[in-house]
């Protein structure tokens, strides 16, 4: 009689297997999200471990995901993939990131050593991606730079690193370098056949935006009637939502804070439709950006950043948080509340750091009208000079002339006559 295989060890057989010959317990295998009673299930053939699962028990029995899945070991090339997918998610899902932005440093290393190009650049974009949702621009900078660097992948292959690094440019003050970048891979995407309708689309809109940063308010019209040429009737959402966003920073270039306000909330409505919150989110900011202009609705710009920090969610990065919490500020000194304008701008300036010198003016820009509010003006003159300097290097045309003016007013109100006609003379300029 033909002796039985022996049947292949199931994976709570394996886990148990591992699990004893590493000397623990399942307490002592447990961690937070996998209990003990959850192991216990899982070796017991009557619970399947979940993805999330799979991945810290390998971790604290020293195997791979893959082996203690299936039983097989995989490859020095491919257990790097894992180990780099794995990271990659971590970097995502955990508060800080440090331990799988650690092993993605060494990941890098080890795949610098081996030649193996394809982690090496997907190790650059996630610490790239890591370092801008930190707010520091040039970290950002140099690791995506080195991710286009070892591979040079088309930008319809990866549009995320080449959007990422042009946003980092602008971030440190660098619009023209993003502008050349958006540039170069229209240029690239021009020789692509079929034509990738979606992403020139997307960089045409990305060159906009640059364009305008740069204060070329007719190169920006340009770049926008490009992308509207790109765009076809069955456009996706996102495509749409980037042709509505890059026509609202026109009109609101254009002073027509009107149409500005009708496209943003054309883009939120389409956003709607879709699960990207963050997205939602800052389109929701921006629309209370717009409400506090003049002649705006208060009302509206504080349900509107209300909508956004709770889309936001407790994950807020730190570029957004610094945004989210200038507005604030903005509202709160245009509201009368001098404290909450204080407390919201100083905590929006040491989100920024060193990066972002566009936004570190408007951040002081909304702390000198609380400090202004309060009546110290003193500290509020102090505060303004801030602001009109990192302005007037880096900020719109329209935001120069309008911190002078604001704070001329400041300095009137104070009696400071003559050091108010400086100030209205400046923004005269």
């Amino acid at each position: 009689m033909a002796a039985h295989a022996p049947s292949p060890e199931s994976i709570g057989q394996r886990l148990k297997r591992l699990r004893l010959e590493r000397g623990l317990s399942q307490r002592e295998l447990s961690s937070p999200g996998v209990s003990y009673a959850y192991i216990s299930r899982i070796e017991a053939g009557t619970r399947q471990p979940s993805v999330k699962a799979l991945r810290m028990l390998a971790r604290k029995l020293e195997v791979s995901v893959e082996y203690l899945e299936t039983g097989r070991e995989v490859g020095d090339e491919a257990q790097r993939e894992l180990r780099l997918a794995d990271a990659e998610l971590r970097l995502r899902l955990e508060p800080n990131g440090e331990e799988a932005a650690a092993e993605l440093r060494t990941l890098l290393a080890e795949a610098t050593q081996a030649g193996d190009r394809l982690v090496g650049m997907r190790a650059h974009a996630a610490l790239g991606f890591a370092a801008f949702g930190a707010g520091r621009a040039q970290e950002a900078i140099e690791h995506l730079e080195s991710a286009l660097e070892t591979l040079q992948p088309a930008p319809s292959a990866r549009p995320d690193v080449y959007a990422t690094l042009g946003q980092a440019y602008a971030l440190a003050g660098r619009p023209e370098r993003a502008a050349q970048l958006f540039r170069d891979c229209l240029g690239r995407l021009s020789g692509e056949v079929p034509a990738d309708s979606a992403s020139q689309v997307r960089f045409a809109t990305y060159l906009s935006y640059a364009l305008s940063d740069l204060g070329d308010l007719a190169g920006a019209q340009e770049a926008v009637k490009q992308a509207l040429g790109y765009a076809r009737s069955d456009a996706d959402p996102y495509t749409r939502v980037r042709l509505y966003w890059s026509l609202a920073r026109l009109a609101d270039f254009e002073s027509d804070g009107v149409s500005a306000l009708t496209y943003i909330r054309k883009a939120i409505a389409l956003l709607e439709s879709t699960d990207d919150t963050l997205h939602l989110a800052r389109a929701h900011l921006e629309a209370a950006r717009l409400l506090m202009l003049p002649g705006g609705d208060l009302d509206r710009a504080q349900h509107e950043l209300e909508l956004a920090e709770q889309l936001y969610g407790p994950q807020i990065e730190a570029f957004d948080l610094a945004a989210l919490r200038t507005e604030q500020a903005r509202l709160a000194a245009k509201s009368g509340d001098a404290a909450a304008a204080i407390d919201l701008a100083r905590e929006a300036l040491e989100r920024l750091g060193e990066t972002a010198h566009a936004d570190q003016g408007h951040a002081w820009w909304a702390l000198a009208e609380g400090r202004a509010l309060g009546g110290d003006i003193d500290e509020a003159d102090t505060a303004f000079r801030r602001a009109a300097a990192l302005l007037a290097e880096h900020g719109r045309a329209r935001d120069r002339v309008e911190v002078n003016r604001a704070w001329g007013r400041a300095l009137a109100s104070a009696g400071r006559e003559a050091a108010a006609a400086e100030a209205f003379d400046r923004a005269d300029r």
